[in-house]
């Protein structure tokens, strides 16, 4: 949806992040239906009731998932207690070890789950006589934190998911028709309420924030969530939703950021000229250099942050419409340029950024196994993960379909801003189709299988 403007001199955005915390619990009984582990709807703070609306997460709610992850997550065992600096995961012997716990009726240990302590993947290796495609990156124990999420020991940074990963295999075909993005946006009849309001707030002279802010909300209604390119019941659709809402949430100083030196663009703004004729809007998206790898194409290496912010501006038409500003507000990019400059830091203090991060990371694996046939290349039948073999069933939760609105404003010089825009996209694509052949990564390839166990899916180097 475009952005919406209105003669009374307010504006707001409709890509709208009227946000709430998202923590997504069900309250549902334990149970290890699918592989997600713990039966909850749980990304990082809110509430989905069964039609869908998100709210606020209680401190009642938010204990009750931590008691819970607490008992059912359990400690790695053995060399999955010690960091490494590079640890293999081969594919073609996890899903074997997978096939082989489901033949006997167990459930998937917290290893698998978890991926075996995986805090990113930085190589994909390919090997033709073992018929495997290897993922290495760094790992450590993972621990479960007071905010209840599962992170690495050391870093504080989300561990990998297997879920994640079998939600991006699976999704690559979805992704190139739509691409994988999520916005939330307001209704029609919630903009003609607003504006309406609007209006009668500019014949009444009425500019106190105290008296608009709680009206707008209630006349503003719903947003809807709108998720494209992944299953939206899945637990990767719900990171994307949260990680919008609290970058938006943290812009807005509807929240206070958990660092140091990312103040909201509402606090940088405040003393500064503001125009009701355009807007600033922030998104998400992947953040990677040029993807490394062999000549002959069996080792790749994915580095980069993973995970930038971009702002551009909208001009407001009379009539409602926008169209491209053709420049960017000074105070927005600076904003962005923080955001991402923080990044590290706010992913390692806010799990919900260190799960977009990896869900990005998972994306691009996914989309470059794709790309490259390095499944065929390979001789890897990747069936499990790709769900052809129905062994393992993704987790399906409560699909997000609309949030309750929360506005922030500043004062323009031609009326109050209602400044809540944004949105993630991840473009694995554009990322997988820039490469550079780098064949020092050999080494790399002939010394990761030097210390493999024949007898675990796993190990390190």
């Amino acid at each position: 949806m475009k952005p919406q403007a209105d003669r009374s001199g307010f504006r707001f955005l409709s890509t709208a992040t009227l946000l709430v915390s998202f923590a997504l619990f069900s309250g549902a009984a334990l149970s290890y239906a699918g592989i997600a582990g713990v039966r909850q709807n749980a990304v990082g703070g809110v509430m989905i009731d069964a039609q869908g609306l998100v709210r606020a997460a209680t401190v009642v709610d938010r204990e009750d998932l931590l008691n819970q992850l607490r008992a059912e997550v359990k400690a790695p065992p053995g060399q999955l207690g010690e960091a490494a600096k590079l640890r293999m995961v081969s594919l073609a012997k996890l899903q074997q070890a997978i096939r082989e716990t489901k033949a006997n009726g167990q459930r998937l240990p917290d290893e698998m789950r978890y991926l075996a302590g995986l805090q990113r993947v930085e190589y994909v290796l390919v090997y033709p006589e073992q018929q495997d495609i290897v993922l290495a990156g760094p790992a450590e124990p993972w621990v479960v934190r007071e905010d209840a999420s599962v992170v690495g020991a050391h870093s504080g940074q989300p561990t990998l998911l297997l879920e994640d990963l079998m939600i991006a295999m699976q999704s690559v075909e979805m992704a190139r028709q739509a691409g994988i993005s999520c916005s939330i946006e307001p209704t029609a009849e919630g903009r003609q309420r607003l504006n309406a309001l609007l209006r009668r707030a500019q014949r009444n002279r009425l500019t106190d924030p105290r008296v608009l802010e709680p009206a707008m909300r209630e006349a503003f209604g719903p947003q809807t969530v709108k998720l494209t390119g992944v299953p939206t019941d899945s637990r990767y659709a719900r990171v994307l939703v949260a990680a919008d809402f609290e970058m938006k949430r943290i812009a807005m100083e509807l929240a206070e950021a958990p660092i140091q030196g990312l103040p909201s663009y509402m606090t940088m703004a405040k003393n500064q000229r503001q125009s009701s004729s355009t807007n600033p809007r922030w998104w998400m998206t992947t953040n990677y250099n040029a993807l490394e790898r062999t000549a002959d194409r069996l080792a790749w290496r994915i580095s980069g942050q993973g995970v930038k912010t971009l702002t551009e501006s909208d001009r407001l038409l009379a009539d409602g419409n926008v169209e491209q500003a053709g420049r960017t507000n000074k105070t927005a990019q600076k904003w962005a340029e923080l955001m991402t400059e923080k990044y590290p830091e706010l992913a390692r203090s806010q799990a919900i950024f260190g799960d977009l991060r990896n869900i990005m990371d998972l994306s691009v694996i996914a989309t470059l196994i794709t790309q490259e046939r390095l499944e065929q290349h390979s001789g890897c039948d990747l069936d499990v993960l790709m769900g052809t073999e129905s062994l393992v069933q993704t987790s399906s939760f409560q699909t997000p379909r609309a949030i309750e609105p929360q506005c922030s404003f500043i004062r323009g010089n031609q009326g109050w801003i209602v400044s809540t825009s944004g949105g993630v996209s991840v473009n694995a694509f554009e990322v997988v189709s820039t490469q550079k052949v780098v064949n020092e990564l050999s080494e790399t390839h002939q010394a990761a299988t030097a210390d493999a166990d024949t007898t675990t899916w796993w190990w390190n180097s």
